[in-house]
């Protein structure tokens, strides 16, 4: 029976879904691991012996052996992609990588967009164009993955119109920023697939992007991300697909974090350890990591509301960064009975293990 697992962040971003991912992928290495919402802004860190990758255009299982995909709800950046599967290949990496034909594609001048905006920056965007490519695509300049692979001459004048939609006019402008985006186009072998390449596999792992705080629809607003990161989308798909063994893995780490501006409860200076793989440390656009204590409402809160979106067989929940703060992790504060609670200590995902043989 065909069985899907879903990895839900419970906070702000940077829980520790990647390593979860990679866990998941170690257990099930037949699987396909799918991203669901977000896109290149999404950078999720695994390590594996002496190799390390930061997966952002390629799904989290990539550095173990599986194949990705992109569905509909997702960005994708070419060039960014092109240059991370050159990083995966030199890592011997898997980058099969498929993509729903509807996925958006994010171009130069919406990068361009997302740097220069004022409101953008105020608002802690990550500078990847994923705001401003969304956004677009709510107007008639839309750009699919679908067109990829469309006659040159079209996805030219396409990107003309996307450039002329944000008020750049000068040619040879637009020629600049077009020149490497398009070779990096023609260097990618695409695979532009919809949701029955799916049915190939009998397990699939659906990786989530930002956390649940930063749902559009749930967030605080303004400083939400613009997709949605509950389950939606995922559960979605698995009606689409017919999948009713649903595994839900919710992440959180042992103390609360958030990258850029916006609310967030209990913050207050940590000091921390055997935190030196930790990868967003700062942005130029979103600036530097913040830390607070963990706020066992806020997770309640996250929990009961992605319970709202999907009907899962099965409940865990992940909790990282163990080994970072000498405060224990009180699971009888949470308001859900999970099936297993799993802990990580340290930035290897052999090292995951269950609360009650730690």
């Amino acid at each position: 029976m065909k069985k899907a697992q879903i990895v839900i962040g419970l906070g702000f971003g940077d829980e520790g879904k990647g390593i979860t991912t990679d866990f998941l992928a170690c257990q099930s290495p037949d699987s396909v691991v799918i991203r669901f919402s977000g896109g290149q802004q999404a950078a999720h860190t695994v390590m594996i012996d002496d190799r390390k990758h930061v997966h952002s255009s390629f799904a989290s299982g990539a550095l173990r052996g599986l194949p990705s995909y992109f569905t509909e709800h997702c960005t994708i950046h070419p060039l960014f992609l092109f240059n991370e599967r050159e990083e995966l290949k030199a890592k011997n990496g898997n980058t099969e990588l498929h993509i729903h034909p509807l996925a958006k594609v994010t171009t130069p001048f919406d990068v361009w967009k997302n740097r220069t905006n004022i409101k953008n920056l105020e608002h802690g965007t990550c500078g990847k164009g994923v705001g401003a490519t969304m956004k677009r695509n709510e107007s008639p300049y839309k750009l699919f993955a679908i067109d990829l692979i469309a006659p040159k001459e079209m996805l030219i004048e396409k990107l003309k119109g996307i450039a002329y939609y944000y008020g750049l006019m000068d040619e040879d402008q637009m020629d600049e920023q077009m020149k490497p985006f398009l070779e990096a186009i023609e260097q990618i072998n695409w695979k532009i697939d919809d949701y029955s390449y799916l049915n190939s596999f009998k397990n699939l792992i659906f990786e989530g992007s930002q956390g649940v705080l930063l749902d559009m629809d749930h967030g605080v607003f303004p400083n939400v991300t613009y997709a949605y990161t509950t389950s939606k989308n995922a559960y979605e798909i698995c009606k689409l697909l017919k999948i009713e063994n649903i595994e839900m893995y919710y992440v959180t780490r042992s103390y609360a974090t958030r990258h850029g501006n916006g609310w967030m409860s209990n913050e207050k200076e940590m000091i921390l350890r055997n935190n030196e793989e930790e990868t967003c440390t700062f942005n130029e656009y979103q600036k530097g990591l913040r830390f607070g204590g963990l706020d066992y409402d806020l997770l309640n809160y996250a929990l009961k509301l992605d319970g709202a979106h999907v009907e899962a067989t099965k409940k865990n929940l992940v909790v990282t960064c163990l080994d970072q703060i000498d405060e224990k992790f009180k699971p009888e504060n949470l308001n859900i009975d999970f099936d297993t609670v799993y802990g990580s200590y340290s930035p290897y995902s052999q090292d995951f293990k269950k609360f009650s043989d730690a």
